[in-house]
């Protein structure tokens, strides 16, 4: 498989098998997606990858978390602004939409979509759960750096058949992570990622999102045909 091929076929699963994934795999991609850009090779992302024991004394410390108290820590960053303006707001919309329709969980059905989303805090189900910290005295442009390590990853995963899905939605309970981890203040937690082999027989996972036409988002001059 070339970049191409694992650009094209990389997607957000969520549905895993139980499959285990290689602890040499891991440790051969995680050290080569370290190739990333990084501003000034400051190389900031901080990774934290739990599976067997570990990733379901974390699993189960979630749901527990979540029967007593499911209200969110208090916000470390906003995942989304405030005011999700157009087209950007439609595209959030109807990926949603599109989900739900694959899990034939209506929109009324709110109970659904809520249990639906606790499976979030079971890494869908994956052998590997990853997390990805920084440490709060970097600024905004190492924040960049953690998306283009995290992409790097998910690509190299990629062209070795594994799936996965970055997960933001880990943030919102950072406190319970850390507490979990055993990790210093100073860590912050960007976000979770799921890793595994896709369950093919999962109708989630027929889910591809769309994306906006080249000519949406990019500008090109001075060029001769």
């Amino acid at each position: 498989m070339n970049v191409s091929d694992a650009v094209r076929c990389r997607k957000s699963t969520r549905a895993f098998l139980d499959t285990p994934v290689p602890e040499a795999l891991l440790r051969e991609v995680m050290a080569l997606a370290a190739r990333a850009p990084s501003g000034g090779n400051v190389q900031p992302w901080r990774l934290h990858v739990l599976a067997g024991e570990p990733l379901a004394t974390l699993k189960q410390t979630m749901q527990e978390r979540l029967a007593k108290n499911p209200v969110p820590d208090p916000a470390e960053y906003p995942i989304y602004p405030a005011n999700l303006f157009e087209p950007h707001r439609t595209s959030r919309f109807r990926l949603g939409e599109a989900m739900y329709a694959l899990l034939g969980i209506t929109r009324d059905n709110k109970l659904g979509r809520l249990q639906w989303l606790t499976n979030n805090y079971q890494f869908f189900g994956a052998p590997v759960g990853l997390f990805c910290y920084i440490d709060r005295r970097m600024e905004a442009g190492q924040w960049s750096d953690l998306g283009m390590y995290l992409q790097t990853l998910m690509l190299l995963l990629q062209e070795r058949g594994v799936d996965s899905c970055a997960q933001e939605s880990w943030s919102i309970y950072h406190r319970t992570v850390r507490d979990c981890l055993q990790l210093p203040d100073n860590y912050m937690l960007f976000c979770g990622m799921a890793i595994g082999y896709a369950d093919p027989d999962a109708a989630v996972n027929r889910l591809v999102s769309e994306r906006f036409p080249l000519e949406q988002f990019a500008t090109l001059q001075g060029f001769e045909n």
